[in-house]
Parts: C-alpha cells; sequence; structure tokens
C-alpha cells in the first residue's frame, strides 16, 4: 500500500527517515511546472512527466524516500504504484496533490 500523505505532513513523512535522501517527484507536464510549482525544503525536487518515467527510473536512484506529486493526486498514485511495482519501497503519494498544497501555501498558484 502506499501512503497518502498531505503535503502539510510532507516534512514529517520525510524525517522518519533520516538516512533516506528525500526526493519529492514531480510527475506533472512541463506546462504545468511552469503554472504552479513548489520550492524545495530539505527534499530535492525531479521533475519526470509521468510519461517519461519508465525510461527514466536510474534518475531516481536507490535508497531514497520519494513522495509522488501531481496535480490533484491520481497521476502521482500512479507512478508510486509504478515504482514499487519496480522495486521501489519508500514512497509516498501527495494526497490532493499540488492544488492541495496551494490550499496551505499561497506561494504556490492554484490551476
Amino acid at each position: 500500500m502506499i501512503d497518502q500523505v498531505r503535503p502539510a505532513d510532507l516534512a514529517a513523512w520525510f524525517a522518519q527517515d533520516a538516512d533516506a535522501a528525500p526526493v519529492l517527484l514531480d510527475v506533472r507536464e512541463p506546462w504545468e511546472l511552469q503554472t504552479a510549482s513548489v520550492v524545495p525544503q530539505g527534499f530535492t525536487l525531479v521533475a519526470i512527466p509521468m510519461n517519461e518515467i519508465p525510461g527514466r527510473l536510474a534518475e531516481l536512484g536507490e535508497g531514497k524516500r520519494i513522495a509522488c506529486l501531481c496535480h490533484h493526486g491520481a497521476r502521482s498514485q500512479r507512478v508510486a504504484a509504478f515504482l514499487s511495482q519496480n522495486g521501489f519501497a519508500d514512497l509516498a503519494n501527495v494526497a490532493g496533490g499540488i492544488d492541495a498544497w496551494s490550499s496551505h501555501d499561497p506561494t504556490v498558484p492554484r490551476y
């Protein structure tokens, strides 16, 4: 089962494993990133569109704690499930996506 983590709880989820290098994997399309994005605070932000994930798994590396992000949470949930099936173990889906993030972070535009 993939953890569902609200944006406000993401820092605490990342901190649960101090040895894992935390990654926020944004699976939205480039135009979406230009519309609204987050500033990395205590994690590495990696942007790979959903349809490119299978060919770019090596970019994610091993032993990292990865939270997947999209617009509302559906695409990122599918990516997290795909990663799980491909050997990644420390995964979460950002519940509500960037839309939920924007509701508690006024610097992130809503679209």
